[in-house]
């Protein structure tokens, strides 16, 4: 019981994409009523993209500028590009729908029964559904769409005509995409993937399968598989959706049974998943909470023309085109005023992010301790 839980929570065994399951390292006692305390210490994500800054100063200037914060990954292709890449391929089946004379009428309007995002899963599923904050859709990277489509010949009918073409050495389905990195301003390119979930449908690892395309079934592929990017996938959108103050949506309460049913399984590796899950969610909201701090105390630097000139104005709008819109309609002066509301509202959501995630880790946490209240354990993150 007390020799299974991670240490490291990315490392992968090679083959089978199964996280590595250590010794931990962590303080244990016993109290005097028997029972057993493992005590874990809060994580952040070992994240190179990304060095937190030491001071509120360098951290305000960082967060302004658009890199507060960076997420794992398991790609190198911005989400945004993949999914509109996605939209394109939604939208001719769409298309379909409408002309009952089409050879895959029938097909694609099976297809389209569950809406145009019932046949993503995965990442691109959670962008499209709006389940995360902007800043997450635009700064996680991803080098394939995760498809759920029961017509197969509909699917590679769209692929063909969207520019897709399959990979006579891997068999696959890819698409060379390009797009503007922000930070360089150069033109870069990529090989984006188009897979169909189906394959996997009757075995995804350890004995598992997938259930669908709907954010309960990505909730549990993510649990169970446990990596980084995983568990970063999961608290984004809790840290959005887990809002006891405005009510919880029936996707967000269809996703937490997905929580409940893993904790269920009591599966060493998937409560291992689930731990670590908690130590990154009290680490990040330490940190949401900390960049709110700064925001409050630097707000105002904004209308300091010697930290940021007017050309230096204009560069943190690269990312937004609507700032860069207002830039160029509306001159640096009312630019400046928009970007001070835009922290006022932020220093406040930041804040609210952090409330969210403390409570859902809360959540997760007595949810483990109800599993194993039997076997006189109980799980604590100090």
């Amino acid at each position: 019981m007390l020799k299974f839980w991670d240490s490291k929570a990315d490392a992968v065994v090679k083959g089978d994409n199964l996280r590595e399951i250590a010794p931990i390292q962590e303080e244990i006692y016993e109290d005097e009523d028997g029972l057993t305390h493992l005590v874990f210490s809060k994580q952040m994500f070992d994240n190179p993209r990304y060095k937190i800054p030491e001071n509120d100063l360098q951290l305000f200037k960082k967060f302004l500028d658009g890199g507060s914060r960076s997420y794992p990954s398991d790609g190198n292709i911005p989400l945004d590009v993949v999914a509109t890449e996605a939209r394109i391929i939604i939208n001719e089946i769409m298309d379909i729908t409408s002309n009952p004379e089409h050879e895959f009428y029938e097909e694609a309007c099976d297809a389209m029964k569950n809406g145009g995002y019932g046949i993503v899963r995965g990442c691109v599923k959670i962008y499209l559904e709006k389940y995360t904050t902007r800043d997450w859709r635009r700064k996680r990277f991803t080098d394939d769409i995760d498809f759920w489509i029961f017509e197969l010949r509909l699917f590679e009918h769209i692929l063909k005509k969207s520019g897709w073409k399959k990979n006579p050495d891997t068999k696959e389905w890819e698409k060379k995409v390009d797009w503007i990195d922000y930070d360089t301003n150069n033109k870069k390119s990529g090989i984006l993937i188009a897979s169909n979930d189906l394959d996997q449908r009757m075995s995804f690892g350890n004995g598992s399968y997938l259930d669908g395309s709907d954010l309960k079934s990505i909730f549990k592929k993510k649990l169970k598989r446990g990596h980084d990017v995983d568990l970063s996938d999961v608290i984004n959108v809790a840290m959005l959706q887990n809002s006891p103050d405005n009510g919880e949506s029936d996707d967000w309460q269809n996703a937490w049974e997905s929580i409940e049913e893993s904790a269920n399984t009591r599966d060493s590796r998937i409560i291992s998943n689930m731990i670590s899950l908690c130590r990154y969610a009290y680490a990040i909201a330490d940190y949401i909470e900390r960049v709110g701090n700064s925001i409050r105390k630097c707000n105002r630097l904004i209308f300091n023309k010697n930290e940021y000139p007017n050309s230096e104005l204009k560069r943190i709008c690269r990312y937004s085109s609507h700032w860069m819109g207002y830039f160029i309609n509306n001159g640096p002066e009312a630019t400046r005023s928009m970007i001070y509301n835009f922290l006022i509202e932020q220093q406040h959501l930041r804040q609210k992010y952090a409330n969210n995630l403390k409570n859902f880790a809360n959540n997760v946490l007595k949810l483990l301790n109800s599993k194993v209240r039997h076997a006189d354990v109980q799980f604590e993150i100090n």
